[in-house]
């Protein structure tokens, strides 16, 4: 029996995907375990395997944002009758009582349509593919469901244009075969002369020399959510920013003697240290809901770590309680399995407090963006080799700028100024971490 297959709910506060890279086409044969698409979520792109055997009858969605459970195919027999399904499948999301191919998690915008106002629908690749051919995709009739353009509509209409006929005088053909220009790119209603086939070069070679590039790339999903929970942030926290300079001897000392145990990073280090000093200061360590302030004794620190299209935060849960070695271990395992699509939605969710960590990059100073529902964020910057005067004496010191941002609604100024100075004591004496 014909069956919907649907868009995965990856995880609890997902509410839709984006559909990209179709492992397989209409009249393919799909095995259970077999993958069959790719999903995007706002915080990772997942692998999809099929939990039911049959033939792929149709694909609704070839690309785009889809809610969780709305249907995106049809998996049946190859002779089945599934103009019922189709049909449902026009009037909107799969009802609750309707068979549906459940999908099991191995692990861009929706294809577009000429709409209200003249706006096309088309999927980011058949619009790079339509301006790279010099084609109007408004003129080209779409074939996807609801009118979609896809790549291959672009496509064939570019070889219909290119196969049509098209008046051109022999010389005018002899000159743009000398010069390696395509006519079809030239536009003209009457005959083409050599004089246009001239013209086209000159604008073509200034064009190239201005060289005047625009690229419009659609946003991913993980960059749309990006964008909305910092503008969120930005206006739901009463942020201040605190700046200390730190001496970073001590710590780096720590490291190279660490050096032949095990590579620590001077992330793991200050994660260690957070781990302690937010439990002597709480309120950086809460969260606050309505209007309570929600009091923990654990710490669950999230590590910033940055890909393609954005940031995302694995967290270390219980630092408290665990070894600077195990810390380390995790931190890696987090990092890499974000970096490979391999993160869960456990790995990045829970945590109490974040830091944040572009001192590789040369930055001096910056104001990190709270990670709600948390109410403080902390920003580590690069350690800089800076003249200091110690005791009369001018004496060199790897220094570097702790940059924290608190939200003064739930943390005072002077309760921020004394945790930076703890921290700062850590830091520079983290032989405390054994009292």
């Amino acid at each position: 029996m014909a069956k919907f297959m649907v868009m995965p709910k990856l995880g609890l506060t997902m509410t839709e995907g984006n559909i990209s890279d179709w492992r397989k086409t209409e009249g393919d044969s799909i095995a259970m375990g077999e993958i069959v698409f790719e999903v995007e979520t706002d915080k990772i792109t997942k692998e999809v395997e099929s939990s039911v055997a049959g033939v792929l009858r149709k694909i609704l969605v070839a690309e785009g944002t889809v809610g969780v459970l709305e249907p995106i195919a049809i998996v049946g027999t190859a002779d089945e009758d599934i103009s019922a399904l189709l049909a449902k499948a026009k009037e909107g999301p799969a009802k609750e009582t309707e068979p549906e191919a459940k999908v099991e998690v191995n692990a861009e915008a929706p294809p577009a349509k000429k709409g209200e106002g003249g706006r096309v629908r088309a999927s980011a690749r058949a619009k790079k593919i339509a301006m790279d051919l010099n084609l109007d995709i408004s003129e080209i009739p779409g074939t996807g469901p609801q009118g979609a353009i896809t790549e291959k509509d672009v496509t064939d209409f570019g070889e219909k244009a290119k196969a049509g006929k098209q008046k051109i005088s022999p010389t005018a053909a002899v000159v743009a075969e000398g010069l390696g220009i395509d006519t079809a790119k030239i536009h003209k209603d009457s005959r083409i002369m050599k004089a246009d086939v001239y013209q086209f070069k000159l604008s073509d070679d200034l064009f190239k020399f201005a060289d005047p590039q625009e690229y419009h790339k659609p946003m991913s999903l993980m960059r749309k959510v990006i964008s909305k929970r910092m503008s969120e942030s930005q206006h739901t926290s009463a942020t201040v920013n605190y700046n200390q300079r730190v001496d970073t001897t001590a710590m780096k000392k720590l490291r190279e003697e660490l050096k032949s145990v095990a590579k620590i990073t001077y992330t793991d280090i200050l994660v260690k240290i957070l781990s302690k000093v937010l439990l002597e200061f709480p309120l950086l360590n809460s969260t606050m809901v309505e209007n309570e302030i929600v009091i923990r004794n654990y710490t669950n620190i999230g590590v910033a770590v940055a890909l393609t299209e954005g940031l995302i935060v694995p967290v270390v849960k219980y630092a408290n309680v665990k070894g600077l070695l195990d810390i380390s271990n995790e931190i890696k395992e987090l990092a890499g399995k974000a970096r490979n699509n391999e993160i869960k939605e456990d790995d990045i969710t829970g945590g109490t407090f974040t830091i944040t960590n572009i001192g590789m990059y040369g930055m001096e100073s910056f104001t990190p963006i709270i990670n709600q529902p948390e109410v403080a964020i902390l920003g580590i910057n690069t350690i800089q080799e800076t003249p200091m005067v110690v005791d009369g004496q001018v004496v060199i010191k790897p220094m570097m700028n702790l940059s924290l941002t608190a939200d003064h609604k739930v943390v005072d100024g002077s309760v921020a100024a004394q945790f930076v100075a703890k921290l700062k004591e850590y830091i520079e004496n983290p032989g405390l971490l054994l009292l």
